[in-house]
């Protein structure tokens, strides 16, 4: 990886031998860091942000300035995509991210199309190439996107969701409907992160924050089923380097074998899942990336040693791991215990890479 200063991540995403352990967090641009709540503010708002390059830019080196991380990943949100379809996204003050129109008829739905990547999507893009010139090669970039069946449900619903009433009588009354919705999603999803590794993303991340809502037999003909679509279209290869996957489902560890064969590189897992024993069910087909509960950087910097020397232990020797949370980190994590969760991930774990 010639063109990268400090190529861990990759090298574990692909399973290759590294001197330690690389980590990088889940939300690790965000409101816990007072330079990007000041940033935040100078924007006027969450969607002013994510929409400038300048400042996207900014607050995704923050966290890198801070702390010695081993990745950037792509200041933006999952919902652009159904932004720029037309649902008419805006984010309602300690309510989360809401739709004007979601999907609540067939003729909506049968209308939707995917979005160019370089059309209405041109500032992520835009975003991508100014991060790329800015890290200079740092630290490699991730780029991301919500996989299809996450971004249906914000679509369907209108915005969170307690109980996903409204996707769930799409899917169990008329499947061919959110099918439809799936197969557009897919197809947005896969020319977007294709979009962003032309610009310079290095790895990409489908993030299916909601696929754990679904039944057994579910997840995988409305879930990963469109995952795997998504990862069949994805360039592999950018510039003579690898491009590396990474699919995280949250509360996906029923799935873990189906999710570790559906052609990604890596899995990612959250916090519920014994890391010793994803290792065991998944063997040498895959790298894993997680998993400690986001909530451990609340309490001490004890405890953070503690758990983080817990979650090493558990993946074991060899190549393989990218630590990371289990979800995102909370707006209302202390700093200083990620600085030392950094810290203690790089010094504890090179006793397992020798």
């Amino acid at each position: 990886m010639t063109s990268l200063q400090n190529d861990t991540l990759i090298r574990a995403l692909l399973r290759q031998p590294t001197e330690y352990t690389p980590v990088w967090l889940m939300r690790q641009a965000g409101r816990y860091l007072p330079e990007y709540n000041q940033t935040r503010r100078g924007a006027g708002s969450f969607l002013a942000l994510c929409k400038s390059p300048a400042l996207a830019t900014e607050v995704t080196l923050q966290p890198l300035d801070r702390f010695g991380l081993d990745a950037a990943i792509l200041f933006s949100d999952i919902l652009t995509i159904p932004d720029a379809m037309g649902l008419g996204l805006y984010f309602a003050e300690g309510e989360g991210p809401k739709f004007e129109r979601p999907l609540r008829d067939a003729a909506a739905i049968r209308k939707l199309a995917a979005p160019d990547p370089l059309g209405e999507l041109r500032y992520v893009i835009d975003a991508v190439s100014e991060i790329r010139r800015a890290l200079a090669g740092r630290v490699p970039l991730i780029g991301f996107a919500g996989s299809p069946y996450t971004l249906a449900c914000y679509m369907v619903e209108g915005g969170a969701s307690d109980d996903f009433r409204n996707i769930k009588a799409l899917l169990y009354g008329e499947p061919a409907l959110l099918h439809r919705i799936l197969e557009v999603n897919a197809q947005a999803v896969a020319a977007y992160l294709n979009a962003q590794i032309e610009a310079g993303a290095q790895a990409v991340m489908i993030f299916d924050t909601w696929g754990g809502n679904l039944a057994h037999d579910a997840y995988r003909r409305f879930s990963l089923d469109y995952i795997q679509r998504v990862l069949a279209d994805l360039r592999r290869e950018h510039d003579g380097e690898r491009v590396p996957s990474i699919v995280f489902t949250k509360g996906g560890g029923l799935w873990l074998e189906a999710i570790a064969a559906c052609g990604c590189d890596c899995v990612g897992i959250d916090w519920t899942l014994d890391l010793a024993e994803a290792r065991r069910r998944v063997g040498a087909r895959v790298a894993l990336q997680g998993n400690l509960d986001p909530a451990v950087l609340l309490s001490s910097v004890d405890a953070v040693r503690r758990e983080t020397a817990r979650v090493l232990a558990e993946f074991g020797a060899g190549p393989g791991h990218v630590f990371n949370l289990g979800h995102g980190i909370s707006q209302f994590t202390p700093p200083e215990h990620v600085r030392e969760l950094v810290q203690e991930v790089h010094e504890q774990s090179r006793k397992y890479h020798l």
